[in-house]
Order: C-alpha cells, then sequence, then structure tokens
C-alpha cells in the first residue's frame, strides 16, 4: 500500500508554547515525527504548516513543507488543502499524522493506510481497554465497532455499557473471554483523496458537537470509518511539559 503522511503542525499551543520545535535529542519534535513515517514506508512526508519558523526548521533537516492558511477550524481541513496543492490522485491513500507524536508506532501508520479501499474512505486504530478507570474517564475516546471490524460509534462515555458486568462491580473491565472488550480509539486517522477533499464541505454533525468528536462528522453522513485494532496500547503523544521530558528520556537514552 503507497501513501502520504502529511503532518499538520502550528506552534499555537496553550499548554505548550511552540511544541512542535522543542529540542529532542538535537531535533525539533516535528521533525522527530517525520522520522517516524519514514520508518512507516511513506511514499512521501509533508509537514503543513502556517508559520515560518516551522518552515524553516523542517528545511533545515530535509524535511519536505508546505505553508497553509492559518484559519483553518481542523488539522483536517488543513491537510485537505496540502493535498489539493500536491495534486494527489483521487485514489491516493493520505495519512494524517499529529506533529506531537514523535513516539508513534510506524506500523501503525501504515495499517491504518492499508485499511482504506474503493469501498472504506476512511481508517484510523484502536487498542483494548484494560483499567476501568480509562472506560470511564471522558478524556479517553471509546470506539465499538461492527463484525467488519468498522465504526458504529466514538464516545467520550463508556461503550459498551456491559449491563451484567457492571451490575455486580465498575471496577473491573471484562476480561478478554467476554463478548466484547472496550477499545480505546488512537487518533491516527487516514483518507482517500477524493473523500478528504470532500470532507472540508461536510455539514457539522450534532453528535459531533456534543462529544467534540470530529469523526462522528463522517458516521453520520454515513461513511463508514475502518479500524484497525492493535494489541497495544501505543505511546502517548506530547501535550504538556511533563510529556515533554518524559519524551526526551527516550530520546537521551
Amino acid at each position: 500500500m503507497s501513501f502520504v503522511v502529511i503532518i499538520p503542525a502550528r506552534l499555537a499551543s496553550t499548554r505548550l508554547p511552540n511544541k512542535p520545535l522543542a529540542d529532542l535529542g538535537g531535533k525539533p519534535m516535528v521533525v522527530r515525527v517525520a522520522e517516524r513515517a519514514a520508518q512507516a514506508g511513506a511514499a512521501r512526508i509533508i509537514v503543513a504548516t502556517d508559520h515560518e519558523d516551522i518552515r524553516a526548521a523542517c528545511e533545515q533537516h530535509g524535511v519536505e513543507v508546505c505553508m497553509t492558511r492559518a484559519d483553518h477550524p481542523s488539522g483536517t481541513d488543513r491537510i485537505a488543502e496540502v493535498a489539493r496543492a500536491l495534486d494527489l490522485a483521487p485514489d491516493a491513500v493520505v495519512v494524517n499524522l499529529q506533529g506531537d507524536e514523535p513516539l508513534i508506532d510506524p506500523a501503525l501508520l501504515a495499517a491504518a493506510a492499508a485499511r482504506i479501499g474503493a469501498d472504506v474512505p476512511m481508517s484510523t486504530c484502536a487498542h483494548p481497554l484494560h483499567e476501568a478507570a480509562d472506560a470511564f474517564n471522558p478524556n479517553v475516546v471509546k470506539v465499538v465497532l461492527d463484525k467488519a471490524g468498522r465504526a458504529l460509534y466514538f464516545s467520550r462515555a463508556t461503550i459498551p455499557w456491559h449491563r451484567d458486568a457492571f451490575a455486580k462491580d465498575k471496577s473491573v473491565l471484562p476480561g478478554a473471554d467476554s463478548a466484547y472488550v472496550p477499545l480505546r480509539h488512537i487518533g491516527l486517522y487516514a483518507y482517500r483523496n477524493d473523500f478528504l477533499q470532500a470532507y472540508p464541505q461536510l455539514a457539522v454533525s450534532p453528535l459531533e458537537s456534543i462529544e467534540a468528536l470530529e469523526q462522528l462528522r463522517v458516521l453520520w453522513h454515513g461513511y463508514p470509518i475502518a479500524v484497525h485494532v492493535t494489541d497495544a496500547a501505543p505511546a502517548a503523544g506530547v501535550d504538556t511539559p511533563e510529556d515533554l521530558e518524559r519524551v526526551r528520556r527516550h530520546y537521551a537514552a
């Protein structure tokens, strides 16, 4: 499966200013993310940004970069602009890799790309949950799948609700021998380019607004989202100064 990785990167971060340019073992974070994409076997890797400092950092390290408008409402809109500027084929596969994921497992990128097909315009990833606290945490996004491995729904709520098991004990999640193990959504997406170009024109859905989950717009309009399930939880991204120090220790090892 040939695929292109586009990495949206902005300097505007309230919790961690200048995050894409944070030094990780002598290279900016956004460059480290691009290196991960290269390990996935991507045919092309482009950083999408609206800031000259990020462009300069990418060019210094030989990473392709594309300047975009500054007023995009989401990263998806930003990568759609880049895919359009690159004149990618309608059936080209585009992976959206966030610029704060310097420890992402490269295999997840390839796996998400492989799920795209003529009848599947979008894909993402998930992993089993093992801690009840995560299942009940609204900051942990859950997903339930149909028998074909496509998303039925994403939610911040605890789904599925194991009626009998939770009636006995909400502190323990059903194990692997249960009918369905809860899944945590991993925020990595792949798109067929023709759908990526159509996405910004889709009306915002009520469910998306309620849950604050952009992917619900896709399901609301009747498009399928394939989900690759991996056994292990991926390394967390960088959202806080504590996250940054954790990742810096990784690159210093």
